[in-house]
């Protein structure tokens, strides 16, 4: 149940992705395409400024060659604002990707919770059933003899003390393993590392953190914390002020 309400409002979020990359798509094809009819108006001046160069005056020359350098700036003004637009583009893909990294973690921790609870109760299930037979098998002994137990003795506590730990059952990935993963040269690094996303991720509540991002075991963490969690780096700045 969980994974489709993830998956649900996951799809919901990138609903009108494709409509925005396709309108930056165009509005960069735009600029392409008004960028090469410049690029043809500065080499038709330029070789009219060439041919005539000996027959204008110096006022005239001034003018041509500032109609020349317009044109280059005007040139330069749609190759900002098709880089602008390829930053924007890039960003919009990066926050659905960093959502869907932070989604996977937040459900393989609900996930490994959910395992652990379910594992507890089981054998508590199990031990309560052995604890009533045996009860009734005394009783029929020994009418009216107390019995004293501590909670030591408790099936909770036997299975917290001798059970392993479910967590271990889910094998997360290592930063080792990721190194042998062939890498994608365009795909955004986070972390101390300054690897790809992988497995479990954090991220740090410093709306100013220049990573913003962190693998679990390189930040020393097993499970997420309750409450606000800031990196290494923050807590040092934080530390200082």
């Amino acid at each position: 149940m969980a994974t489709a309400i993830y998956l649900e409002h996951y799809l919901d979020s990138i609903e009108n992705l494709p409509c925005e990359l396709q309108r930056n798509f165009t509005l960069m094809r735009d600029l392409d395409n008004r960028t090469e009819e410049k690029k043809g108006e500065i080499d038709k001046l330029a070789e009219e400024y060439i041919a005539n160069v000996k027959n204008l005056a110096s006022e005239q020359r001034v003018e041509h060659l500032q109609k020349i350098q317009n044109a280059y700036s005007k040139c330069k003004e749609f190759s900002d604002d098709k880089v602008q637009l390829a930053m924007q583009t890039y960003e919009m893909v990066d926050k659905h990707i960093r959502r869907l990294d932070a989604d996977l973690a937040r459900f393989e921790n609900e996930l490994k919770e959910k395992l652990e609870v379910s594992g507890y109760e089981s054998t508590d299930g199990r031990a309560l059933k052995k604890g009533d037979s045996r009860g009734l098998r005394e009783k029929r002994g020994s009418r009216g003899r107390g019995r004293k137990g501590s909670d030591e003795d408790s099936p909770r506590k036997k299975k917290m003390k001798n059970s392993p730990d479910l967590s271990d059952a889910l094998l997360p990935m290592q930063p080792s393993d990721v190194l042998d993963m062939p890498v994608d040269p365009n795909e955004p690094t986070y972390c101390l590392c300054h690897q790809v996303s992988y497995g479990e991720m954090i991220g740090c509540d410093n709306p100013d953190c220049p990573i913003e991002w962190f693998h679990f075991a390189c930040v020393d963490l097993a499970t997420k914390p309750k409450g606000k969690w800031f990196c290494p780096r923050c807590t040092q700045d934080r530390k200082k002020k």
